[in-house]
């Protein structure tokens, strides 16, 4: 089921000085090919394509599965804005029993969001471990100094959160869906619980197109906001907080930055260009640098 042209669902708009129409055709093609559920994509106000796969529609909800770390990193500089947190602030000031460690008392926010805080991999799908035993994970790494695709440092990055929003009575996912995905008009459909109760941040979420497609639309437009999310690493300069960066600048932020999550899903934005899309998959061999050269 292939659709071009028409309105889009209104979320954010479209951005000035938008490009012409871009030919999506290649993109099409190419997710057809690797087990295709969804690919949407936006141009300034107008969805210029989409096709879904057999049970698919734009509503229908699916996994993020690591597209959910895409959330973190923007929640953390709202919440920096409103005084909550400083990204470069030792996350041991919230922690107590990090104060002793003399690695972990040197991790701050940003390196928990950056993947360069010192853990190990893991943490991932149904291996997240719950906010209490991610804080006892001990580091293997010098913090600052290693990137490690890893879910234990945003469940860290989690219970420390956690504690600044206390006063507010609110979770991380509370917080996110206020001050985030509610003006980006972009539901969460549902998001999974752990054993003890709380829900994950690096995993566990699922959206449909529509809403991944109107958050990534909320954030191209808030870019100059959300700016320090998409600045490359000191470690890895392909990754930015809770995004993945394509071209980027010393001097400022990478050229395009998508979320990646197991399968093929992905949420690409191209500032140059006004360009959002939002691809679901069912695995194989899809990748995302061969559909970004297809969307540029």
């Amino acid at each position: 089921m292939d659709f071009f042209g028409g309105p889009s669902d209104g979320s954010c708009g479209s951005l000035t000085n938008a490009p012409p129409v871009m030919d999506t055709e290649a993109a099409l093609e190419y997710a057809r090919r690797h087990r295709l559920e969804a690919l949407v994509v936006q141009q300034g106000g107008e969805v210029i394509a989409q096709a879904y796969g057999d049970g698919f529609e734009r509503d229908t909800p699916h996994k993020l599965f690591s597209g959910a770390k895409s959330f973190w990193g923007v929640a953390a500089v709202v919440a920096q804005s409103e005084g909550l947190l400083s990204i470069d602030e030792p996350v041991a000031a919230t922690l107590e029993t990090w104060r002793t460690d003399p690695w972990k008392r040197r991790v701050t926010f940003g390196m928990l969001l950056s993947l360069t805080a010192g853990h190990g991999f893991g943490g991932l799908g149904s291996a997240v471990p719950a906010f209490e035993r991610a804080l006892e994970v001990p580091l293997l790494n010098e913090p600052g100094t290693t990137f490690t695709y890893t879910g234990i440092s945003l469940q860290v990055f989690g219970a420390a959160f956690a504690r600044k929003l206390a006063p507010l009575g609110m979770t991380p996912q509370q917080y996110l869906q206020a001050r985030i995905l509610a003006p980006a008009r972009a539901p969460v459909a549902a998001w999974r619980s752990l054993s003890d109760g709380t829900q994950p941040l690096p995993t566990g979420a699922s959206m449909s197109a529509a809403a991944w497609l109107a958050y990534g639309r909320y954030v191209l437009a808030h870019r100059a906001m959300f700016e320090e999310c998409f600045r490359s690493g000191r470690v890895n300069e392909r990754y930015g907080l809770g995004w993945w960066l394509e071209g980027p600048h010393d001097d400022g932020p990478a050229d395009i930055y998508y979320a990646s999550g197991s399968g093929g899903q992905g949420l690409y934005c191209i500032p140059e260009l006004d360009v959002t899309a939002v691809h679901f998959g069912a695995g194989g061999s899809y990748k995302h640098d061969a559909m970004l050269r297809r969307l540029r």
